[in-house]
């Protein structure tokens, strides 16, 4: 096993506004696979920055041990780059050229080095991602956004890392990447650190490190584990809250009975005084006596109530908020054997590629089919999620759509406009609801308080995607196909969760573009389309890893 590691130590890093995002953060990360999870906006991809060098902290230091690599999630390349270029490997491709042509200058041979296989040992790591096919010359713009994601991280491999730094590296890739990204991992043997919001990589990890209000804390296991720990530790701390609870009442209670008690025993000391006939300066001692005695036990008891409360605050701070949306969409609803679009012989071309083979592709939906269409990049699938939505005309063939509402949601999630607010944007797709049942379907949808009057434009990629579920899937018709395009890229655990239940809830038809094997497994789909080079065929549904 390596003995490579990251340490960072009291580590703090603020925006330029003093914004802060980290304050005294400490941890170390050692050998093996470790995936780093956290809501969207909590400082994954910044932590990675700051452990790369990237971001200096404002105070604090981070050490690495060993040679490091770091594929962010939006890799800064420039289209007309070779992939030689790209992988650092062009100067030597050149020097080894020049040497075998004879010129044996000095200076070839500094280039070289040690790197005398360099081109057998590119092609090894190439063909190990999936990209055997691309050759050393080609042009970065001519390859798709997997396969430059491909690219970036044979680059990194090549270095031959002892720190490997992994920023949602799965985006973009289709599910033959994936899978071949997932076998390159499996025999990693460095410190290998990984964002990522994929379920199926994160159950490679040997660990997962849980960034949240900024601190870490790590789990033994893999995300399986992790899911399983945090659900234990949720029962405990619901547990110690309802107990928390009921000691508050306790303590309140017998606050209350004690001063009752005072008060009775106040009275009645007062009513034997007058009947005794005592001084009236004693009788007044005694009562000064009773009264602070009364006072020093309501003192104690108060005291009892503040500490109940606090114990109760401490044991709420555990509790999780799930954020977990719970709907029906009895609206949704479609007939079993209704067909909602026919398309036969579907034939496109870009400039002069074929998008579809041959005759043309034919496609039914019937019913409330649960459809995962699959693929490699590139394949034209975007593509027939608008000829299905009927934005796109196909160039042959012939579409029919049953009446009734199609909503597609592209992977932009550009269908709301950015500039009206989440109440306004309901009230545009759901005119005649009353606004108290809007600001209660809002709530549903975790939108409450100040919330529901942000413009689309200035919320997060996950609270955009609630907002735009909530207006479609409650807008007037509701609709009974539903169209999906890669929804969940750049989404954090939770969102994704809460897509999954809204899914779930959905009782019309819906086809899904995604490379996310667990996610379509988690939404029940039950019908798998796969389109690749140029042909749409029925499959079976793959085994999740």
């Amino acid at each position: 096993m390596s003995d490579a590691f990251v340490v960072c130590s009291n580590l703090s890093f603020s925006w330029p506004d003093d914004t802060p995002v980290f304050q005294d953060l400490s941890f170390t990360i050692g050998a093996g696979r470790t995936g780093l999870v956290a809501p969207n906006g909590a400082g994954k991809s910044t932590l990675l920055r700051l452990i790369a060098g990237e971001y200096r902290p404002s105070r604090g230091s981070v050490t690495v041990q060993g040679v490091l690599g770091y594929l962010p999630q939006t890799l800064p390349l420039v289209g007309d780059l070779t992939v030689a270029e790209v992988l650092e490997i062009a100067p030597i491709i050149r020097a080894l050229d020049a040497i075998e042509s004879g010129d044996t200058g000095e200076e070839h041979f500094a280039t070289v080095g040690n790197d005398w296989d360099i081109e057998e040992r590119t092609r090894a790591q190439l063909d190990r991602l999936g990209l055997a096919d691309v050759s050393l010359t080609r042009r970065l713009h001519t390859l798709s956004g997997g396969q430059v994601i491909s690219l970036g991280l044979a680059a990194q491999l090549l270095k031959q890392p002892d720190v490997l730094l992994l920023d949602e590296p799965t985006n973009n890739l289709d599910i033959d990447a994936r899978r071949k990204l997932q076998d390159v991992l499996d025999t990693w043997n460095g410190c290998l650190v990984v964002v990522s919001h994929d379920r199926a990589l994160l159950d490679r990890m040997d660990r997962i490190a849980e960034l949240e209000r900024g601190e870490i804390r790590f789990y033994g296991g893999n995300f399986g584990a992790y899911e399983e720990a945090v659900r234990l530790e949720q029962e405990v701390a619901e547990k110690n809250v309802r107990n928390a609870e009921q000691e508050v009442k306790r303590q309140k209670r017998e606050m209350q009975q004690a001063r009752e008690r005072a008060d009775r025993r106040a009275s009645n000391a007062a009513r034997n005084l007058d009947n005794a006939g005592l001084a009236r300066i004693f009788a007044g001692n005694m009562k000064r006596g009773a009264q602070e005695a009364a006072g020093r036990s309501q003192n104690t008891h108060a005291a009892r109530v503040s500490e109940a409360k606090d114990r109760l605050d401490e044991a709420s701070r555990a509790v999780r908020d799930d954020q977990k949306i719970t709907l029906t969409l009895p609206a949704t609803n479609l007939p079993a054997g209704r067909t909602v679009f026919l398309g036969e012989g579907l034939r496109l071309r870009y400039g002069d590629r074929a998008v579809f083979a041959g005759d043309g592709v034919d496609l039914t939906i019937r019913g409330p089919e649960r459809i995962a269409l699959t693929g490699p990049n590139g394949a034209g699938k975007s593509t027939l999620l608008r000829i299905i939505n009927g934005d796109l005309d196909p160039e042959g063939g012939s579409t029919k759509r049953a009446d009734g509402r199609v909503a597609y949601l592209s992977q932009r999630l550009d269908l709301l406009d950015p500039d009206r607010t989440v109440a306004e944007s309901l009230a545009a797709f759901a005119p005649t609801m009353l606004e108290a049942q809007r600001m209660h379907l809002l709530a549903r949808f975790l939108f409450r308080g100040e919330r529901i009057h942000l413009p689309v434009g200035a919320l997060s990629g996950g609270e955009r995607l609630r907002a735009t579920l909530a207006c479609v899937l409650h807008a007037e018709p509701a609709p009974q196909l539903l169209l999906l395009d890669e929804p969940t890229n750049n989404l954090d655990l939770v969102s994704v969760d809460q897509l999954e239940s809204a899914l779930n809830a959905f009782e019309g038809a819906f086809v899904v573009v995604s490379h996310d094997e667990r996610f379509l497994t988690d939404i029940h789909v039950n019908r798998w389309l796969r389109l690749a080079e140029g042909r749409l065929v029925e499959t079976s549904a793959p085994e999740v890893p």
